[in-house]
């Protein structure tokens, strides 16, 4: 059972309160002797470093450890306390933030994208650390998206002084993440940052003049586009021309849990509800016995509202790198923000992760309509099939524009086809994965499906609750080489992708991103599907002229459906 509970938003009680900090930052060779930038942070007193040994938490970017942004203003990653660092700090820990090769003031390319060659520049910057004079030798790692990435691609190396990873909105399955259901569309497809980023960076203490930074910055116009390798690799076993292998095995971390396991490495997995990762972070704590899981109401790495954040950061370090029994290891694993609990939103804290023990509650497609007929004629969801139809809508390509960095769906219910269901009679607690099966046939023999859940307000307004896409010829389902929590998995490689005959009907398994509400009584759900989505970034280049024709059928003989979980 889960419990709702008042979390603590108050600052954390800190066993030491360092004010003050000294910073040094250096060159580090790792073992191909590529020297990668460091940037170290040591609690100090009347402007010396505490004596004395300290753990130290690691934290690997690409994204610049120290640079000036566009106002001359020096940014520190380790001094902004959105991820805990300089409560650490205070905390009694030491803190490193490195560049990753090929960015910031690193010499070095980058080969690819979280690579294995990234993942052992992890593995021996953690042991470099943890031989420092200022070091006790134990080390943990943090960070959220591609930082996230790196905590948990070095912790797969199981350096043997990192005993703790905390990992915010990363991947499990990269493939199953960028190229979902063989469409790829927000993460990880931007353009490559200008070198003239990485020479904002500050330069190391010893390289006043910058010189050392130019050269290492000349360097990095060697690393291969990441937006160019994801679109280059279409299905999982295909082999990158930028990497010379079959990339997406290489990146899916997945396939290096077992060593972490054995280490008894810490790992706890954290996201927020309105952020596409969430997914596959509650698959990663799922694989990862005695993991905990975080998940708050916001978007992107943001650090959950109402809830004491740093507190919990500091708590987890200090169980594993200290030694405090401070009872986080007996707390309940999962603790996640639930919308509506209490008429407006609040934390449970429970021994299941989202979606464990969720029982179905399937809803069918009834009486659809064409998306020129924009009329009370719109299809409904109902909790019986309904009579046999079938509802054809031509894909929209004329879609509203998205923000660069728009991490959530928008309504699409004037795009395609929508059903909704009547006011529900009574509060509906859905904590978990939706589910949706279409039966469905199109003029052309491979298409784009996009999938909707919507909770519609008594007044009209509506919000995507929970979304989901899938390509006509990635509609094959198979075992996963890891739990998938019952979801279906699509192994997305060269032979099992095949063209849907032009008129032939096919049942399309989507699952969608989990969610996390009690539906209010008077609300209503809707189910909206159409062919695009304004998040595609390369969507100019891939839609088809004539557009595709896909008719979903439904009712008695081919019902499409789609199942909440329900919560009790």
């Amino acid at each position: 059972m889960a419990a709702s509970v008042a979390m603590p938003i108050s600052a954390p009680v800190l066993a030491s309160d360092y004010a003050e900090v000294q910073r040094q930052s250096l060159y580090v060779p790792v073992r191909d002797g590529t020297p990668l930038a460091v940037n170290l942070y040591r609690p100090a007193q009347a402007g010396k470093p505490v004596d004395g040994r300290m753990p130290v938490i690691f934290v690997f970017t690409p994204y610049r450890a120290r640079y000036r942004d566009k106002d001359g203003k020096v940014q520190e990653v380790a001094l902004d306390d959105k991820m805990a660092l300089r409560s650490l700090i205070r905390a009694g820990y030491v803190v490193a933030v490195a560049d990753i090769r090929g960015k910031g003031a690193s010499f070095g390319h980058r080969r690819g994208f979280q690579d294995r060659t990234e993942a052992m520049d992890g593995h021996d910057l953690v042991e470099w650390l943890a031989r420092q004079p200022f070091s006790t030798g134990k080390v943990g790692m943090m960070g959220c998206s591609y930082l996230g990435g790196t905590t948990f691609h070095t912790a797969s190396t199981v350096p043997p002084s990192l005993k703790a990873v905390f990992v915010g909105s990363s991947d499990l399955d990269k493939y199953a993440f960028v190229r979902r259901g063989g469409i790829t569309a927000q993460f990880n497809t931007r353009p490559d940052e200008p070198l003239s980023d990485d020479l904002a960076s500050l330069p190391v203490d010893d390289d006043a003049a910058g010189v050392k930074l130019k050269a290492a910055v000349a360097q990095h116009a060697n690393n291969t586009p990441m937006a160019a390798l994801w679109y280059g690799m279409p299905t999982r076993d295909s082999v990158s021309r930028y990497t010379g292998n079959a990339f997406w095995e290489e990146v899916g971390i997945y396939n290096y849990l077992a060593p972490i396991r054995k280490a008894g490495i810490g790992t706890y997995f954290w996201s927020n509800w309105h952020d596409e990762p969430t997914a596959q972070s509650i698959l990663s704590a799922a694989n990862m016995p005695g993991s905990k899981f975080l998940a708050g109401p916001g978007s992107h790495c943001v650090p959950p509202p109402g809830f004491d954040f740093t507190g919990e950061v500091v708590r987890y370090f200090d169980h594993y790198l200290k030694g405090a029994d401070n009872g986080i290891e007996k707390a309940p694993r999962a603790t996640y923000w639930l919308e509506g609990l209490n008429g407006s939103g609040g934390y449970v804290r429970s021994n299941r992760l989202p979606g464990e023990g969720a029982r179905p509650m399937r809803w069918y497609l009834d009486g659809g309509r064409s998306q020129t007929a924009r009329s009370v004629n719109d299809g409904t969801l109902r909790t019986s099939v309904g009579k046999a139809g079938a509802d054809p809508f031509t894909v929209r390509y004329d879609l509203p524009s998205a923000d660069y960095f728009a991490f959530w769906a928008q309504p699409m219910d004037d795009k395609g086809l929508s059903y909704t269901s009547a006011p529900l009679a009574a509060p509906t607690r859905l904590v978990g994965y939706p589910v949706v099966n279409l039966r469905v046939k199109a003029d052309k023999p491979d298409a784009n499906v996009f999938v909707y859940l919507d909770q519609v307000a008594a007044d009209g307004k509506a919000e995507v609750v929970a979304f989901g896409r899938l390509a006509l010829s990635h509609r094959k389902t198979g075992t996963a080489p890891y739990k998938t929590m019952g979801l279906p998995y699509h192994p997305g490689k060269a032979a099992d992708v095949a063209p849907l005959p032009v008129g032939q009907a096919a049942d399309l398994a989507i699952d969608l991103t989990p969610v996390s509400r009690i539906v209010p009584a008077g609300a209503r759900l809707r189910v909206t599907i159409t062919g695009a989505d304004p998040r595609q970034r390369n969507l100019k280049d891939i839609q088809q002229t004539p557009a595709p024709v896909i008719t979903v059928e439904r009712g008695a003989g081919a019902p499409s459906w789609i199942e909440l979980p329900v919560s009790d």
